[in-house]
């Protein structure tokens, strides 16, 4: 090779190296790709989503423009403009209105914020609760209630103590509405008015004012939220940066402003999340998993298989010190195996129900009309294995509630580890018929039909829940809404949608 080649080798060689670093370089697949992330963000929120927003742009590129404004103000903004990328209310009937309306879809949980009285330092009106803003000569300010969120929680809080006409009119004639909870406080403080309502966290930012709390808000208790809008045409990286705002990280930074904040998930830019699934639901939430994962940016490590498997293997791993693999969310074939693992887990809900059916080759050759007919001499009958499997305890717990299970087992000649594997029995003529679910049937439609069994006793519920050990909690209850709202996926999957517990 003459020194020419070696010069272009070389050159080619510097190129793709480069190339390569770039790509290694860049955080994520579109962490700071696109158009910049346009958040709505309620002005009394603004200095924590700010120092938050110009991290995130720091660490992983990502443009964020932040609009400021009352919670109402927004809100319409969001309507009328059918554009940005998440809502920051300051409380949560702002996020209800918005999700009624159609305008967003995941809400993550920020922080908490109290109604208090605000006053210079010092409280030289000696202002104690209420109703010591309505003495004569006593200025204040106050958030109007149809655009500020400390307006619309003040109204509502008063009136219930029966003091929002009274505080109402002094308003109007001795002081301010303010379309913003800091413009309330910035007048208390430039001695515009003599007190003011405004959040507890807004309070904490200012040096020259003092914070007096009074009963009539003790139960006021507001939640900040942030949502992703329906609008939003970067739902991965807005998740992204909600996710940022919801974690420790995030957790942090409210609290240093003074915010009582959540307890949010650990931060990671692609979590990953260990889900232990029981095999009769895979039908069903397959696609489910697969979209989540691609929205959320996050890796679903899903194990599928029976549930006595499944559970076996969560006490294994508990009786590891470390109790790693331990899984973050688990949806059990039925409630028997949850209920096995309880301790573990913390909110469940009923997703669905199948049937339990008598699976036999299509014709059904055997003419089995009813499990009586599995005890038929010489009928060969597989079912699962109760110490792997659901369908294994749920089939001995319907024969013996049947009054037929010493016969009906005495022509088992076949257990499956789960209830995947028991169709595959009749498919291939292992055995004259099974006791599997009716969901397990439908794949193999052309080949073998199932005769329906007339008991209560022959279902299953399926149940979603959190560990209690999860670093993800949250977004496992992102992911348990998606699959709650996933209906069409479990009808088409031939479950029945416990659509009366959600």
């Amino acid at each position: 090779m003459n020194g020419k080649h070696l010069i272009c080798v070389g050159l080619i060689a510097i190129v793709v190296l480069v190339a390569l670093l770039i790509i290694l370089s860049r955080p994520d697949e579109d962490a700071g790709s696109g158009a910049p992330l346009l958040v709505y963000c309620a002005a009394g929120v603004k200095p924590p989503v700010l120092q938050l927003a110009r991290d995130f742009e720091k660490d992983y590129g990502v443009k964020i423009q932040l609009q400021y404004g009352g919670s109402g103000t927004l809100l319409s903004n969001v309507e009328v403009s059918q554009r940005g990328d998440l809502y920051i209310a300051g409380d949560t009937s702002y996020i209800e209105t918005a999700s009624e309306r159609g305008l967003i879809d995941e809400v993550l949980p920020l922080a908490y914020l109290r109604p208090v009285i605000a006053v210079a330092a010092g409280n030289p009106k000696g202002i104690k609760g209420v109703r010591d803003l309505l003495e004569e000569g006593t200025r204040i300010a106050l958030g109007n209630p149809d655009t500020a969120s400390i307006g619309k929680q003040t109204k509502k809080f008063l009136a219930q103590a029966g003091l929002w006409d009274q505080i109402k009119r002094h308003t109007e004639s001795n002081g301010v509405f303010k379309p913003t909870v800091p413009e309330v406080a910035n007048d208390i403080k430039l001695g515009a008015v003599d007190a003011g309502i405004i959040w507890d966290a807004t309070a904490a930012q200012y040096d020259d004012i003092e914070a007096i709390r009074d009963p009539a808000f003790y139960s006021a208790v507001m939640e900040i939220s942030v949502a992703v809008t329906r609008s939003t045409r970067q739902p991965q990286k807005s998740l992204r940066f909600a996710r940022w705002m919801n974690s420790r990280v995030g957790n942090r930074v409210f609290n240093q402003y003074g915010f009582e904040s959540v307890e949010g998930d650990v931060w990671e830019l692609r979590p990953e999340i260990t889900f232990f699934c029981g095999a009769v639901n895979r039908r069903a939430v397959d696609s489910i998993i697969k979209a989540f994962e691609e929205r959320e940016g996050v890796v679903m490590n899903t194990v599928y298989n029976g549930c006595g498997i499944l559970t076996g293997q969560m006490r294994a791993i508990r009786q590891d010190q470390k109790g790693a693999g331990f899984p973050d969310v688990y949806m059990a074939c039925d409630r028997y195996y949850l209920e096995n693992v309880k301790e573990w887990f913390q909110e469940d809900v009923n997703i669905s129900d199948t049937d339990i059916v008598i699976a036999v080759p299509k014709g059904n050759p055997k003419n089995i009309k009813s499990l009586t007919d599995l005890a038929r001499p010489g009928m060969r009958v597989s079912v699962g294995q109760p110490e792997q499997c659901t369908i294994g305890v749920l089939t001995r717990q319907m024969l013996r509630k049947m009054n037929v299970h010493d016969d009906v087992m005495s022509n088992v000649v076949m257990q499956t580890a789960s209830s995947a594997m028991l169709i595959p029995t009749v498919t291939t003529k292992s055995v004259d018929a099974t006791l599997a679910y009716f969901t397990d049937t439908l794949a193999e439609s052309d080949k073998v039909e199932a005769v329906r069994i007339n008991s209560a006793h022959a279902k299953a519920i399926q149940p979603f829940s959190i560990s209690r050990s999860s670093e993800y909690k949250y977004l496992g209850r992102r992911l348990m809404k998606r699959i709650v709202e996933a209906k069409e996926s479990f009808s088409s999957a031939g479950f029945n949608v416990r659509t009366e517990e959600h």
